[in-house]
């Protein structure tokens, strides 16, 4: 008896699923163009932020000691391959999200 409650409530939540699809795959459309743009506008700001912080960041540890000279050499290092990986997700976002959807992302 509880196998069948349990096939019939599975039923009932594909069928509903079914039913609902393609107003989730407007919504989603809507919400993944949105991300896209919000991507567009936020990570090359962040990325030239950390390009100059690297700069100041190096120019600061070529004044210390030896040890913290090689500190910050990593540091702007690790800021300016953050920045590059940011600008690689802003050219690649795109195409990858139209994948995922299906059809072209508007962003």
């Amino acid at each position: 008896m509880q196998s069948r409650y349990l096939k019939f409530m599975l039923f009932a939540i594909v069928l509903a699923g079914m039913l609902s699809a393609q107003t989730v795959l407007g919504s989603l459309s809507n919400a993944l163009s949105t991300f896209c743009s919000s991507l567009k506008n936020i990570v090359p700001i962040a990325a030239m932020m950390m390009v100059v912080g690297a700069g100041v960041i190096y120019a600061a540890g070529q004044l210390m000691g030896a040890e913290t000279r090689a500190r910050a050499n990593v540091w702007a290092t690790s800021m300016l391959v953050g920045a590059v990986i940011g600008i690689m997700i802003v050219v690649v976002a795109p195409p990858i999200l139209s994948t995922l959807l299906g059809s072209a992302v508007t962003c």
